[in-house]
C-alpha cells in the first residue's frame, strides 16, 4: 500500500468528487417509481433544456460514459464502409481501447496534430480517398473539444474545419468530454460552440466538470444545419441514434439519474439565459486554477536542466510541462500525476497537471511550493 498524499491529485478531473449540487439532483430523482428506459419527468425537461441551450431542433439522448457516447455517435454518422478523421492524440484513437473499430467497425483516419489540433489543410488530403474502393471512405470528421492537449479550438477554426468538411460530404462530430471548459475558455455559449460552427453530433461530458456517472449524444438540428449535406446527417443520426444507443449497451434502464445530474449542470427549463449555470461556474474554476499552476510553475528559478519547462500551451484546465524525473518522482510522493511523454532529454519527462471543477488555489500555491522542493 503507497503512503497516502499530503496533496489532492492533479492526475484527472476524473478523479473529482461529483459535485454536491448534481449529488442532490441525484438524490430528488431517487423519490419514488418512474417509468424507465428515459420515459421519466428529469428525461423529458433534459430534452426541453437541451433545445433551450444548443437549438429547438436538437435531440439528447443520456448514455452512461464517454467511449459509448463517442462510438454511438460515430457509428450513427457513418456508413459500414466509413472511415473518421481524427487527430493522433484524439482519445478515440488513443485511450477507448480500439472501441470505434471494435465495437463500430469503423477505420480511424489519424492526422498529425500540433498541440492537438488539426487544420483544414489535415482534413482536406482525405479527399482523393472519398470514391476508392480501396481506402475507407472518409465519411466523418470528429475533434476533441477542448482537446486532449489542454487547447480548444477558436470559433473561426472551428468554423473552417466544419465547412471543409462539409465539402467533402462528411459529417463532423465533437468528442465534447470537456466542452464546458472550451466554452468557458473561449467566453462563448455552448451552441455558439457547435450548433451555430456546423458541429453535427455531439458528445455532451458531465463527469470531468462535476457529474457522477452519464454523459450524452446531442443530435443538432436538421434546420440549423449549415448545408443540404449536414441536415441529411443529422437525419440520419437522429433515426440511428436511439437504436445504436440500445445495441451498444448504452440505454440506461433508470435514464432518470444520468438526466438528473445532466439537468444539475445546464440548468432547469425555463431558467433565464443571464444566469450562470454550474456548467460554467465549474469550467470557469478549473481552467483559472490551470492558469494560476502554470503561472506559479513558470515562476520558479532553474535552468532548462534542471527546472520547469512549460511545453504547451495552456487553454483549458491542463498545464504539460517537462522536469527532472527524479524531481517527478519526489513530487509524485506530494499529489499524483501522470507522465505523459519523454522529456528533452534522457533525464527529464513531460508531465500532465488536470484541475478540476474543487481544485482550490491553496492546493494549486501548495503545489507549486512542493514543485520547488523536488527541484532543489
Amino acid at each position: 500500500m503507497t503512503e497516502p498524499r499530503t496533496l489532492p491529485p492533479f492526475a484527472s478531473d476524473n478523479y473529482a468528487p461529483a459535485h454536491p449540487d448534481v449529488l442532490a439532483a441525484v438524490a430528488a430523482a431517487n423519490d419514488g417509481y418512474a417509468v424507465a428506459y428515459g420515459d421519466d419527468p428529469w428525461t423529458a425537461r433534459f430534452d426541453v433544456r437541451i433545445r433551450e441551450v444548443f437549438g429547438t431542433g436538437a435531440l439528447a439522448f443520456p448514455v452512461l460514459n464517454g467511449t459509448g457516447a463517442n462510438v454511438v455517435s460515430l457509428t450513427a454518422l457513418s456508413p459500414r464502409w466509413g472511415g473518421v478523421v481524427v487527430s493522433d492524440v484524439a482519445h478515440v484513437n488513443t485511450d477507448e481501447n480500439g472501441a470505434p473499430e471494435r465495437v463500430g467497425g469503423l477505420k480511424l483516419l489519424a492526422c498529425p496534430s500540433t498541440d492537438g489540433r488539426i487544420t483544414p489543410d489535415d482534413v482536406a488530403r482525405w479527399a482523393g480517398q472519398r470514391d476508392d474502393v480501396h481506402r475507407a471512405h472518409p465519411a466523418v470528421l470528429s475533434l476533441t473539444q477542448s482537446t486532449e492537449l489542454g487547447t480548444v479550438y477558436p470559433l473561426d477554426d472551428l468554423r473552417a474545419l466544419t465547412r471543409v468538411a462539409h465539402d467533402l460530404g462528411m459529417a463532423v462530430h465533437v468528442d465534447g468530454s470537456r466542452l464546458a471548459n472550451a466554452a468557458a475558455s473561449l467566453g462563448c455559449s455552448l451552441r455558439a460552440l457547435t450548433t451555430d460552427a456546423g458541429v453535427d453530433v455531439v458528445s455532451l461530458g458531465a463527469a470531468k466538470n462535476g457529474g457522477m456517472l452519464g454523459e450524452a449524444v446531442l443530435v443538432l438540428g436538421p434546420d440549423d444545419a449549415p448545408d443540404a449535406a449536414s441536415a441529411r446527417a443529422r437525419q440520419a443520426a437522429s433515426a440511428a441514434v436511439p437504436f445504436l444507443r440500445k445495441a451498444t449497451m448504452q440505454l440506461a434502464s433508470k435514464t432518470r439519474f444520468v438526466s438528473a445530474q445532466l439537468l444539475a449542470l445546464l440548468g432547469e427549463p425555463g431558467d433565464p439565459a443571464d444566469d450562470e449555470p454550474l456548467w460554467h461556474r465549474n469550467a470557469a474554476q478549473s481552467n483559472a486554477m490551470a492558469a494560476r499552476l502554470r503561472a506559479g510553475l513558470e515562476a520558479l528559478p532553474g535552468s532548462d536542466e534542471d527546472g520547469v519547462r512549460v511545453t504547451r500551451p495552456t487553454e483549458a484546465n491542463a498545464v504539460f510541462a517537462t522536469l527532472p524525473r527524479a524531481a517527478a518522482d519526489r513530487l509524485r510522493a506530494v499529489a499524483r500525476f501522470y507522465d505523459w511523454a519523454d522529456g528533452e532529454t534522457p533525464g527529464r519527462v513531460e508531465v500532465r497537471l488536470m484541475c478540476a471543477w474543487d481544485t482550490a488555489p491553496g492546493t494549486v500555491d501548495a503545489f507549486v511550493a512542493a514543485a520547488a522542493d523536488a527541484l532543489a
